[in-house]
């Protein structure tokens, strides 16, 4: 039934939800930005607020571009963000590969295809719905990243003691529906609501806000 309902969502339900999966995004790289510069940042909340169905003009990109602008710019001058670009780029695709692994967990524990996204496209690709859901909570390991310049070396790379600090994301304290719950959880609380809104019992999905 849950698969019918997934496979059968219409395409304004589809574009809603990548509507409300970047408004998420947008507000949770302006708290991280906040927190790394001291600064805050009323340009990141005001794209947010403007996203339309399914993003058409594109502020995911907009927000993203001044986002890695100004997030390590305090001691990693030109600093680009890429798979394959220098560090730290490596431990922030090791924590996105934990989050991506505990998002598509969520989705299959949900009885929810992982492969067919709503903004994701890619037939190569098995975990489209994944990479969909997970846009949020990528904020979480950008912050956790930036905390770690204080304990080790991120221009280091992948260290043991980078890689245990990156292992301990799913466990990382987040706030959803107005409680804290670890992040685990809160993914679990996401996907849940994926489903209600794919059956059409609600129209917003639940996402955390840091």
């Amino acid at each position: 039934e849950r698969f019918r309902s997934q496979i059968d969502a219409s395409l304004p339900l589809k574009k809603q939800i990548w509507q409300q999966t970047i408004q998420s995004k947008i507000v949770n790289q302006a708290a991280v930005l906040e927190y790394a510069t001291g600064e805050k940042h009323p340009n990141m909340l005001k794209w947010a607020t403007c996203v339309r169905s399914g993003d058409p003009d594109n502020l995911e990109a907009r927000a993203a571009a001044y986002y890695w602008k100004n997030l390590f710019s305090d001691n990693i001058r030109g600093f680009i963000r890429g798979r394959d670009e220098d560090a730290p780029n490596n431990l922030l695709n090791y924590g996105y590969a934990i989050v991506r692994a505990t998002v598509a967990r969520a989705l299959v524990c949900s009885g929810l295809l992982p492969t067919l996204g709503v903004h994701h496209r890619n037939k190569y690709n098995a975990y489209c719905l994944a990479d969909d859901i997970m846009e949020p909570y990528r904020p979480y390991v950008d912050k956790l990243v930036c905390g770690m310049r204080e304990e080790v070396d991120i221009e280091e790379g992948l260290s043991r003691q980078a890689k245990v600090k990156l292992l301990g994301i799913p466990v990382v304290d987040v706030v959803i529906n107005g409680c804290r719950s670890p992040l685990m959880n809160a993914v679990f609380q996401t996907t849940s609501s994926l489903v209600k809104c794919f059956s059409g019992e609600i129209r917003k999905l639940s996402y955390p806000d840091m």
